[in-house]
């Protein structure tokens, strides 16, 4: 996800403390149950890290949050080993995190209150050693219909601002459908009955016609907010 063109907006909610909270829980019923809640956020967009926070929280003071997944760290790292006293330095290092990529001012807030509630959070995001390989993965190319592969491609021209050459057009849509598939594979490992896993991401990975819904099974209630 680039910083380029601008994305639709979350349904935020201006309030602020309790009232906003208790805003957000009410709002969530309207959602629930669901197996899955795709939180497709803009990534520099202080009120969609806060209403995640929200989210999380209200989830997990119900009993209904299976687990909270993220964009923002690789498969395999996880806090399911901390305590929920564990420190934010110690949830960090549990989360390998890229503070460079991805300010923890911004999201540590909804890992913390994850962590505090004995919730695992989880990397669900493509390693970083794996994207040459799926840059030149022609079997990805037909994980989705065709208009939506022609889709996701104008989606990369737009969010580089049409700098990319046009070489570089197929294999970096490989590489976002390789992380849709990784982040929908994630959720699929962490799916309880009657609880709902958070997977925190950016807009275009919650796309319902083009991100992770598409790799979803079909029997996976999933939400999508974006």
């Amino acid at each position: 996800t680039t910083g380029c063109a601008g994305r639709p907006e979350l349904p935020i909610l201006e309030q602020t403390g309790s009232r906003a909270a208790a805003q957000t829980a009410t709002w969530l019923k309207t959602l629930l149950p669901a197996d899955v809640l795709l939180d497709g956020e803009q990534h520099d967009a202080p009120a969609h890290h806060e209403l995640e926070q929200q989210i999380v929280s209200s989830l997990a003071s119900q009993g209904l949050l299976a687990a909270l997944a993220l964009e923002m760290a690789e498969v395999g790292v996880s806090t399911a080993k901390l305590k929920p006293s564990s420190t934010e330095a110690q949830a960090r290092r549990a989360l390998q995190w890229d503070d460079k990529a991805w300010p923890w001012t911004a999201y540590g807030p909804a890992v913390m209150t994850a962590v505090r509630a004995g919730v695992p959070v989880l990397g669900a995001n493509l390693p970083r050693d794996q994207m040459p390989a799926s840059m030149n993965d022609n079997k990805l190319d037909g994980q989705l219909p065709g208009p939506a592969l022609k889709a996701q491609q104008q989606g990369i021209r737009i969010g580089h601002c049409n700098l990319l050459p046009e070489s570089q057009i197929t294999p970096m849509t490989r590489i976002q459908i390789a992380k849709d598939i990784t982040m929908a594979d994630t959720v699929h490992q962490l799916l309880l009955p009657g609880k709902t896993v958070v997977l925190l991401t950016g807009n275009g990975h919650a796309d319902r016609t083009l991100g992770v819904p598409q790799h979803l099974r079909a029997d996976v209630k999933a939400k999508s907010l974006q």
